[in-house]
């Protein structure tokens, strides 16, 4: 009996500091992200602008599909100010309906980007999106070609002063 209590107490101490670790790991973990939140609000108090914050935004309705007319399919680019977001892209058929959505970094997407892709990504960008001062997205002839990701040669400088 004696050593049976002994047992379940030593398991009982055993499970409270397991207990107690994991505590102290969660603390930290959020101690961790709690600094990490304070730091960007006083950097976003100081500039004003938050530098994660959704700033350039586009969209583009379009025919993907022969077979479909009335500009059902669409491609949104969501961006920050860094250029960091995705795009999204829908095409729409009659039966179906596709999905995508592509990472950007610092305005360049790992994948290719498609024509429509491009351009909302460049209308985003260059202010031109919802919202945007001309809010409407550039004309193809206007674009430069599209290319993979890291070789686009827009011929404007880099905006990583923005």
């Amino acid at each position: 009996m004696v050593t049976n209590l002994a047992i379940i107490g030593m398991l009982s101490g055993l499970g409270a500091l397991a207990l107690a670790g994991f505590t102290l790991f969660r603390a930290r973990t959020l101690e961790g992200e709690a600094r990490t939140l304070m730091n960007r609000t006083v950097t976003v108090q100081k500039s004003g602008v938050d530098p994660q914050a959704v700033r350039d935004v586009a969209v583009l309705h379009y025919d993907a599909l022969e077979e479909m007319s009335g500009a059902r399919s669409f491609s949104l680019a969501l961006l920050n100010s860094q250029g960091d977001g995705v795009i999204v892209t829908s095409i729409n058929g009659r039966t179906e309906s596709r999905t995508y959505a592509k990472e950007i970094i610092r305005g360049d997407a790992e994948s290719l980007l498609s024509n429509e892709e491009y351009r909302v990504l460049r209308a985003a960008r260059l202010g031109n999106g919802v919202g945007g001062s001309h809010s409407r997205v550039p004309e193809p002839e206007a674009m430069a070609p599209v290319t993979p990701a890291g070789t686009a040669d827009t011929g404007q400088e880099s905006d990583e002063g923005e």
